[in-house]
């Protein structure tokens, strides 16, 4: 038996989350022979898990709001389940008093179904390709999500609720004109292992710098040239000579020789060693192919170039529309330098974290003409 849900936009969203997992699991039978193994939650489960865990979020176990990742799993969908000696009930108040146990990084609870309803059976460090995954991420925040087919790190969002906010994840953004690559990964639109394993590190390094909170700035710049140097200031206070290679080495020289499981925890503190920098003030300079090459360098508009007077602002949900608006609109410095950085270097890209969680990335749109800015904060949580 299952309850009716209070949480207003649980019924809402419920039918929508379940045909799109329902059509995502037989789009990837096509690719995937596991695809048919893994099972899409009914819209009256899907319903029922976002009810119980938006009122969890909003409990405190001492003193501490619940941080949860539940997976729509049985545990013979898993390996090396840790299962509970009885079954415990899908209810806000089991979510936040078991809450405390499973807030390490990759731990999922484990729920599944029987005849009287939703039960939580155990944890589990390892989900399947196309799971059904609720995060409560902070209190009345939910995302809901599913496991990368290809790379490492972070999970394909497919939509956010806040309170009575609701935004569905548009995956036909990253069709729109001169769409940034990075957006076509984070959609989890591309499955090509060789090409994701590269740009899934600029999304982990788009994570990483900002979970740490205090803001910056990325810049990417082409290998081998440097036309950026025109807007900067110098001197550079914190130039990297000779140039720091450690991330770039282990992207390019990846090899089944190590585990796959050092390579990325390998990757992962050099991503974290990387993103820390952008927190000093100043933008990082990092080339194409992920050398470091300055932090803490401060943008100017180039010689002879114009100022930029507006962008196009893109955010990838549901409902969204394009605008064009000035630049201040978005943000403060950072947003604004930013803009001008790839108005003058349009063959470079830009990545600014907002102290507030806002996310933003900014490239050149030769058939726009224009600078756009994808607003990405909906795709990181």
């Amino acid at each position: 038996m299952i309850s009716h849900a209070t949480y207003q936009a649980a019924k809402f969203i419920a039918p929508l989350l379940n045909n799109y997992f329902e059509q995502y699991i037989i789009d990837a039978a096509g690719e995937d022979k596991k695809a048919h193994q893994v099972n899409s939650p009914s819209s009256e489960f899907i319903e029922a898990l976002i009810d119980a865990a938006f009122w969890a979020s909003l409990r405190k176990e001492e003193g501490n709001s619940p941080k949860i990742s539940i997976a729509f799993l049985s545990p013979e969908q898993t390996t090396d389940p840790l299962l509970f000696g009885s079954r415990l009930r899908l209810t806000p108040r089991n979510l936040t008093k078991i809450a405390p146990g499973v807030e390490g990084s990759g731990i999922h609870l484990g729920v599944w179904f029987d005849e009287t309803g939703l039960y939580i059976w155990g944890t589990t460090l390892n989900i399947p390709n196309y799971c059904f995954v609720l995060d409560v991420s902070e209190p009345a925040l939910l995302v809901v999500k599913h496991r990368r087919l290809c790379g490492f790190g972070k999970f394909t969002n497919v939509a956010i609720l806040k309170g009575d906010e609701i935004k569905v994840i548009d995956e036909n953004s990253a069709f729109l004109p001169d769409s940034p690559q990075l957006l076509n990964y984070l959609l989890g639109l591309n499955t090509n292992t060789l090409q994701t394993e590269s740009v899934n590190v600029l999304i982990q390094l788009a994570v990483s710098m900002r979970a740490h909170q205090k803001g910056g700035i990325i810049l990417i710049v082409p290998t081998g040239s440097n036309t950026w140097h025109k807007s900067i200031v110098h001197p550079i206070q914190y130039l990297i000579d000779p140039v720091f290679t450690n991330l770039s080495k282990l992207v390019n020289e990846h090899s089944d020789i190590i585990s796959e499981a050092f390579w990325e925890s390998t990757v992962k503190k050099e991503i974290d060693n990387i993103a820390g920098l952008s927190a000093v003030d100043g933008a990082i300079i990092l080339n194409d192919t992920y050398e470091l090459l300055a932090f803490g360098t401060k943008i100017i508009k180039k010689s002879g170039a114009e100022q930029i007077d507006k962008l196009a602002f893109i955010e990838p949900i549901i409902g969204a529309e394009v605008k064009e608006i000035f630049p201040g609109e978005l943000g403060g410095t950072r947003h604004l330098s930013a803009a001008q950085f790839i108005y003058d270097q349009r063959d470079a890209t830009a990545l600014v974290a907002s102290q507030d969680g806002h996310f933003t990335v900014f490239s050149w749109s030769p058939e726009r003409n224009m600078v756009q800015s994808y607003r990405i904060d909906t795709l990181l949580i």
